[in-house]
């Protein structure tokens, strides 16, 4: 199913929402910055091959949904957009295990998320190449008072994965953002702040993926994340020389079937 939903403030988000043959469970994936739900299809097939149902969305302001092009007022629209899914997610499969699948951004958005609603009932948080601390990032370096909407050229490209192939792509993705606003930046550089005093409030089962030669999202984050982290379920694995795309790397079924492992050990 595609749609548009209405999120939290009536924005409509686009919707692609598939169900599993056999569903045993349900994961709401949520993209990176500059990119859309659609770079996810083969994540989202291997999840349906392992009986889980998937739920994807535009964040506002980039691919197909509504807003004003990769920009955020608030970080708290990117946690509310996203609740806004997963409300969706759990009624639409009762009874069932929710997850929560974040790369990047989307990441950043989960893990906070994981903080703003913890009572939410999901069954565990799966995070790759997520910012969480804002080591070494470039995106976070804007000096504040400029104009929010002022934009800035997206840059990541080169930097997203090994696989030539990826990277080509990402720049013809015709819904992929050639730039987001400092407004963004200042979003995400407030949820952070946000974030490192409540880090310890954390509470889900977690899993924290990252590759070690992430150039975009230091690795950094993700040590730093299970170090603060209160969930008695957790885990980490960084996987040697690969960048910031994960899912996407020449190894993506090694990484993809870890998570799945992960997520059916907790169905």
């Amino acid at each position: 199913m595609e749609t548009f939903i209405p999120s939290f403030d009536g924005l409509k988000l686009y919707l692609h929402a598939e169900a599993a043959p056999d569903c045993r469970a349900a994961a709401v994936i949520v993209h990176g910055l500059c990119e859309h739900q659609g770079r996810y299809d083969y994540l989202a097939a291997a999840f349906h091959k392992a009986g889980i149902s998937t739920y994807r969305f535009d964040h506002r302001g980039h691919g197909r949904s509504e807003g004003e092009k990769a920009h955020y007022s608030d970080f708290n629209e990117l946690l509310d957009d996203t609740n806004t899914v997963v409300d969706l997610a759990v009624s639409e499969n009762p009874g069932l295990p929710v997850f929560l699948v974040g790369h990047s951004m989307g990441g950043f958005t989960v893990s906070l998320y994981g903080v703003k609603y913890p009572e939410k009932g999901l069954r565990g948080i799966v995070t790759s190449g997520a910012l969480t601390a804002g080591n070494d990032n470039q995106v976070l370096a804007i000096p504040k008072g400029q104009d929010p909407h002022t934009r800035l050229p997206n840059g990541l490209g080169s930097g997203v994965c090994s696989v030539p192939e990826v990277v080509d792509w990402y720049g013809k993705d015709p819904y992929n953002g050639k730039s987001f606003t400092t407004g963004l930046c200042y979003a995400l550089s407030d949820g952070l702040e946000w974030f490192r005093s409540k880090i310890g409030e954390f509470h889900y089962p977690v899993l924290m993926l990252h590759g070690e030669k992430d150039g975009l999202v230091s690795v950094k984050d993700t040590y730093n994340f299970f170090d603060k982290v209160s969930s008695a379920d957790k885990q980490m694995k960084i996987y040697g020389g690969l960048f910031h795309e994960i899912f996407n790397e020449y190894c993506r079924d090694e990484v993809i079937d870890d998570a799945l492992r992960w997520i059916t050990a907790r169905i």
